[in-house]
């Protein structure tokens, strides 16, 4: 069977492509290591078979071609909704049973992935060491002794013991990089509003950001590439260019030494200086600068008026649940009431950060900055002696990154000590991810400009496909094989067309089945009422556009196609001649939908 250092994306579909291995079997597997952990505390709703069983099914029908994530397991952090099984956000008087899946989760899903579980967190995602959980104290899949990181911990933990290929955590103030460092992981923050977070349980609305635990970068950007995407229906969700992947044009290093604590604080001092000469070796220009800036708006997170937004979420069911909420979990909340923080106040902080935030996007601008993840780590016991101050050393190089919107990934890089994993993270502003990815392919040696899905050229340092036609473009509505996942998806990509969003028709069309082969749809208006279809919305050079249209078959064009919002962008349409002998498929919404019934 698997080994547990070989759950990766990469590996089982290797596994699976030579028949060596199928998704039955690597499900019972980790329904067996679940159980032989269970004292560990990674899970809340752990992993079974008769839970799992319907998305095995599922994938019978699923092509896995077609399918980016077919077949491979995930881990579900338990304040993400999974549709018909309880979100609880560690807190057993909160749990609901949602009716849906959160945007993030169906995407996966509906990418062949095998959601197997919902994992511990620190209570309502509030905490950085993994300790604050009425299910338990999540151990280190490392050292049992010591903490787990959170407050994503079990999510991570799932990982690192090979009980998913990749997990969802969640990063408001480091949850989703503190316990990739401590696992020996990489952890993928990307900028707010980039994955949606709808169905997710709010921790600071405006700063909170649905993450991937992986093994490797490359796992990591492929969860990404089908998560990411606008979600019309949440308000937080914006339009962000797709990344591709793009060396910094330098590496900012802090010039203070950092600081280092916990009992393995030599260890750690060491690691990072072996890191930093490290990085002095990548053959790109390395610049020491203050960080000062990135320390004061760290500083607001949990020291300002930021833990308002908290209480502004829970406050009312801490104040309606006497005893409901962990002790240590309830204090944080409650500093929001007890500090005095008045509207002056948030405002004051507000515009401040306004203008740290201009310094950090000039200090920023091509460059990317490498940190510590996290400067030590506790044992367990340490953390419940001392766990306010504890948890606030663990956010000292990661509590800046939202509140300054910035982008994010955490990398292994090396040990402390033996089974003591240390981390580094780069940071870039929020619309250069392709800067953290430029830096992770250099750091890691991966090859990541194909999971970026562009173009790029030999040296690796831009990939970016060219602005054609002096930098027009044209957005253009797809509804069939050119989608994300299908087979002439890389037409799409030829072109210099990147993914923009998720949308619909409005509801005057109907989708046909042609009798080709392969089969495809046709997208017919209609004169009167008809359905609402589900296309993407891609960005494209005006210079291709010609090419492009011209070459698609009849009876499909390119014609104007009317969206939900009204508005009218080119696309996909299909003659209307077609329709006879052609299989109406309207009432399953969308191409992706009908390939997969």
């Amino acid at each position: 069977m698997i080994r547990t250092g070989e759950m990766t994306i990469a590996r089982l579909k290797e596994l699976y492509a030579s028949g060596e291995a199928t998704p039955e079997g690597i499900v019972r597997e980790i329904v067996r290591r679940a159980e032989a952990d269970r004292e560990m505390n990674i899970w809340i709703t752990p992993p079974s078979e008769d839970m799992i069983r319907p998305y095995l099914e599922r994938l019978r029908r699923l092509d896995p071609n077609a399918s980016p994530l077919w077949g491979i397991p995930f881990a579900i952090k338990d304040n993400i909704d999974m549709a018909g099984v309880p979100t609880t956000a560690a807190c057993p008087q909160y749990a609901y049973t949602p009716d849906e899946h959160a945007a993030v989760v169906q995407r996966l899903i509906d990418a062949g992935a095998i959601p197997v579980g919902k994992t511990n967190l620190d209570q309502f995602a509030t905490g950085l060491v993994g300790t604050r959980s009425p299910y338990g104290e999540t151990r280190n899949a490392l050292r049992p002794e010591l903490i787990s990181g959170g407050s994503s911990s079990g999510s991570a933990a799932a990982v690192a013991r090979g009980q998913a290929a990749f997990a969802l955590g969640t990063d408001t103030a480091g949850s989703g990089r503190v316990p990739a460092a401590l696992h020996g992981l990489v952890g993928y923050k990307p900028s707010l509003g980039a994955w949606s977070v709808r169905g997710v349980v709010p921790a600071c609305a405006s700063l909170d950001c649905v993450t991937v635990f992986a093994r490797s970068a490359e796992d990591a950007l492929l969860v990404d590439s089908v998560a990411r995407g606008e979600d019309g229906r949440d308000p937080w969700s914006r339009r962000l260019p797709e990344p591709s992947v793009r060396m910094p044009n330098r590496i900012l290093l802090p010039e203070e030494t950092p600081s280092f604590y916990g009992p393995f604080a030599g260890g750690y001092a060491k690691a990072w200086k072996a890191a930093a000469e490290r990085i002095a070796a990548l053959g790109l220009p390395v610049r020491y600068v203050s960080v000062g800036l990135f320390e004061e708006a760290a500083a607001l997170l949990y020291e300002g008026p930021w833990v308002a937004e908290r209480w502004a979420a829970l406050g009312d069911f801490v104040e309606s649940s006497p005893g409901a909420v962990f002790p240590v979990t309830e204090r944080v909340l409650r500093s929001a009431v007890t500090s005095g923080y008045d509207a002056a106040s948030v405002f004051r902080a507000r515009h401040r950060l306004q203008a740290l935030k201009l310094e950090a996007r000039k200090l920023l601008e091509d460059a990317v900055l490498v940190l510590p993840t996290c400067g030590g780590t506790w044992t367990r016991e340490q953390v419940r002696e001392n766990p306010i101050a504890s948890n606030r050393e663990m956010g000292r190089y990661t509590n800046h990154c939202n509140l300054l919107d910035l982008c994010a990934v955490a990398l292994p890089a090396g040990e402390a000590e033996a089974d003591t994993p240390f981390g580094i993270t780069a940071f870039a502003a929020f619309d250069r991810e392709d800067l953290i990815r430029g830096f992770a392919q250099a750091w890691t040696g991966e090859r990541l400009e194909g999971i970026a899905r562009a173009g790029g050229t030999a040296d690796g340092r831009q990939v970016e496909p060219p602005a054609a036609g002096g930098g027009k473009t044209t957005q253009v509505a797809v509804c069939g094989l050119h989608m994300r996942g299908f087979p002439l998806e890389k037409q799409m990509r030829e072109c210099g067309a990147v993914f923009v969003k998720e949308a619909a028709t409005a509801p005057k069309y109907k989708l046909v089945k042609l009798p080709t082969t392969p089969a495809k749809p046709g997208l017919i208006k209609r004169n009167g009422p008809g359905a609402s279809i589900r296309v993407e919305i891609w960005e494209m050079p005006v210079s291709s556009f010609g090419g492009f249209a011209a070459s698609i078959p009849a009876p499909l064009g390119i014609g104007k196609v009317e969206l939900e919002d009204g508005t009218e962008v080119p696309g996909f349409v299909c003659e209307a001649y077609a329709e006879a002998g052609a299989e109406d498929i309207s009432a399953s919404g969308g191409w992706r939908r009908a390939v997969q019934a």
